[in-house]
């Protein structure tokens, strides 16, 4: 956690609960993903605040991860999507009471080989069903099966992951992969093994109706952010609302006079006498340097643009407008990096776009600095 800087990161827990139970309205097993420390926004906070609409599986990333949330207090259902790496992640399958999809046959084994000590033990199984990262291929579903069957690990879940679910006109690739999976899921069923299929992403669930299976995953969604890019929220039966907003101290306010040139490499030369505000934030506090001469901000309820590159700890705004129209800039105003008062914050749709990435990222980066709940 970023601690040696003077940003506020805000986490509007009723957000995310509004957010959570807009899905719920889709479908009735609706799983968080709060891996990678709830994108940014905290993964014990968050756990505990959807707990409290329903929530019965939690989906993290690494197993450890997920024995982090159990040692935490939380009794649900907790599912580490990355699966074990180490001995000790295999242990903890048992000790933390933890859902894993295994996903290559060495790891397999190495579950296999650990039940024998430890005794019976519910798995998920992942399918690669054509993102080519993790996953047993769907017709290895039987032989995984044959391996499995009579042993202490039962397969309970089968999982795969959509490439395209969130781009439009892509049907066909989505309608392919539910092919591959419902392949899979056919070849365990021939050995007698009927698991849970979880499929569908925020997108997938949204769009692709037939991916909802018997539980969806709830990513990007769940913190604000529509995946398809405003395209999808008349699928939902109402507002997402953002989770996040974060904000930085005006440091000094100065004259940058005409034919002036302002911060590391003097990229940015005023054609104007101007007014330019100092906030406290940089790349060092996970703001992009790429926001440099792109990016704005919110000051007063007006959105004002970044002038010159993002430094350090430091980045400079252009307040003249603001300040020919009589609103005082003063040191420890805040700045709103991300959200902010007026008609147009800062959104993180915004911030990818200026930085050339996306909300994701933000996001989880935006979200390492010190952060407060309301």
């Amino acid at each position: 956690m970023i601690d040696y800087n003077k940003l506020r990161v805000r986490i509007h827990l009723d957000n995310l609960r509004h957010n959570y139970r807009l899905f719920t309205k889709i479908h009735d097993r609706v799983i968080p993903v709060i891996k990678s420390d709830a994108y940014g926004h905290g993964l014990v906070e968050v756990a505990s605040a959807l707990e409290k609409d329903g929530a019965d599986t939690f989906a993290v990333g690494f197993v450890h991860e997920a024995a982090k949330l159990r040692r935490a207090g939380c009794d649900k259902r907790i599912l580490a999507l990355l699966g074990p790496i180490s001995d000790e992640d295999i242990q903890s399958l048992w000790t933390d009471r933890i859902l894993t999809p295994i996903s290559h046959w060495a790891q397999l084994r190495r579950v296999l080989a650990a039940s024998e000590q430890n005794g019976p033990l519910d798995i998920g199984l992942k399918f690669d069903t054509g993102m080519r990262r993790l996953g047993f291929l769907p017709e290895e579903a039987g032989e995984v099966a044959a391996l499995l069957k009579g042993g202490n690990v039962t397969p309970v879940m089968a999982t795969s992951h959509l490439a395209r679910a969130d781009e439009p006109g892509r049907e066909k690739d989505v309608a392919l992969q539910a092919r591959r999976f419902q392949a899979a899921l056919d070849g365990l069923a021939g050995a007698g093994f009927v698991v849970e299929a979880n499929l569908a992403n925020s997108a997938g669930g949204m769009v692709h109706e037939n991916c909802r299976m018997d539980s969806m995953r709830l990513g990007i969604g769940l913190y604000g952010c529509d995946p398809l890019e405003g395209a999808g929220e008349e699928r939902l039966p109402g507002k997402l609302l953002p989770a996040m907003e974060v904000t930085a101290p005006v440091m000094q306010v100065h004259p940058l006079k005409r034919g002036e040139s302002i911060s590391y490499g003097w990229t940015f030369t005023a054609e104007r006498d101007a007014m330019v505000a100092i906030v406290g934030v940089g790349y060092a506090d996970n703001y992009s340097r790429a926001l440099s001469n792109r990016g704005e901000m919110v000051l007063h309820g007006r959105r004002v643009p970044i002038r010159g590159r993002v430094c350090m700890q430091m980045t400079a705004v252009d307040v003249t407008e603001l300040m020919g129209e009589g609103i005082e800039v003063l040191p420890g105003d805040e700045a709103w990096l991300l959200g902010g008062p007026g008609e147009h914050p800062v959104t993180p749709e915004d911030l990818a776009e200026w930085g050339n990435t996306i909300t994701y990222e933000a996001f989880c980066l935006l979200g390492q600095n010190r952060r407060e709940y309301v």
